[in-house]
């Protein structure tokens, strides 16, 4: 009865299902600034999945470091139900982070998800947990993946690991996603594959979730609709500066490998994008700054050489006329004036 009161909210809605196997055990670790979003998307699918079937198809509980509560990335603490380091979980083992996510997980949590994952568990990263897999020594080789936002930073961290741009991947007992709802993508493709695509499609009724999303979906829109043009030379010019953000600038090779001329190219940004190749990828290289500025704590010229800048003082130029606040400031405050 009292497991029923737990995991099991009331309803109208009902799905008939046949509980073929145990119920589910899944664990939740909660990182100091995770996000709240990705934490909520995860666990009410299977909440909704037990009320609407009336039965304990899956249980959960929430770890923290100590304990103790956990601050979310808005400031709001959530309560968990002890420390991690004593805990056995049986079933699938979820480490959720978020925002700064460099030297959230410790090597101790690391060693521990190793060694679950050995015993056989499926052990996975919401948002940016992949962090605390990555110091777990279980991603190399893997198909993996976090937000995007925090891609350019990881792989500047880890350069033998490639992350996927993908919502969700599943490899070898290892789960990712990345964060926000495609925690609800990744647990609704668990609900799934577990009692059916009926219950799966109420679930996401439930959820108001009109479109199902698959492993492979990408996180963002398309170049195309992220420019506001299916102009296909404009298009594969983009790609082609966006591949070498770090390389020096080389507009004629663009336009070698394009088959066209510099002036062509120059017209098309201009024309459908209203700047110039060389602001276009500026823009770029201050995106990727701010980003490594923010997650990793990378030197400033560090950060300069990784993203093109022949300078950290040209970087540092480019960073405070576009954001408002030299990228020193930026990185020890975190916040824009």
């Amino acid at each position: 009865m009292q497991e029923t009161v737990k995991f099991i909210s009331k309803g109208a809605a009902y799905v008939s299902v046949t509980a073929q196997e145990r119920a589910l055990n899944v664990t939740f670790v909660l990182l100091p600034k995770f996000t709240m979003l990705a934490f909520a998307a995860a666990l009410e699918p299977l909440r909704m999945a037990n009320q609407l079937t009336g039965q304990v198809l899956f249980r959960w509980q929430v770890l923290s470091d100590d304990g103790q509560p956990v601050a979310c990335s808005n400031g709001v603490p959530i309560v968990v139900d002890g420390p991690w380091a004593s805990a056995q979980p049986e079933g699938i083992v979820f480490v959720i982070s978020g925002v700064e996510p460099e030297g959230k997980a410790s090597q101790a949590l690391g060693d521990w998800l190793r060694g679950l994952w050995r015993r056989g568990r499926i052990v996975g990263g919401l948002c940016t947990g992949a962090y605390a897999l990555a110091a777990a020594g279980i991603l190399k080789g893997r198909k993996f993946t976090l937000h995007w936002d925090n891609i350019p930073a990881f792989a500047e961290l880890h350069p033998d690991m490639e992350p996927a741009r993908q919502v969700f991947c599943i490899d070898d007992r290892v789960m990712t996603c990345a964060g926000g709802v495609a925690a609800a993508d990744l647990m609704l493709k668990l609900i799934a594959d577990r009692h059916g695509a009926a219950l799966g499609q109420e679930v996401m009724n439930m959820c108001l979730l009109t479109q199902k999303r698959d492993e492979a979906d990408q996180q963002t829109t398309s170049m195309a609709a992220r420019l506001g043009t299916r102009h296909e030379k404009l298009l594969q010019a983009a790609a082609f500066l966006e591949a070498r953000i770090e390389e020096d600038f080389d507009l004629d090779a663009c336009a070698a490998h394009l088959a066209l001329s510099r002036r062509q190219i120059e017209r098309l940004f201009a024309a459908h994008l209203g700047i110039t190749p060389v602001r276009y990828m500026n823009d770029l290289r201050l995106a990727r700054g701010r980003a490594l500025l923010a997650e990793t704590d990378m030197k400033v010229t560090e950060v300069a050489v990784a993203c093109g800048f022949a300078s950290a003082s040209h970087f540092s130029k480019s960073f405070r006329k576009k954001y408002g606040l030299s990228p020193h400031r930026f990185s020890h405050f975190g916040t824009v004036a």
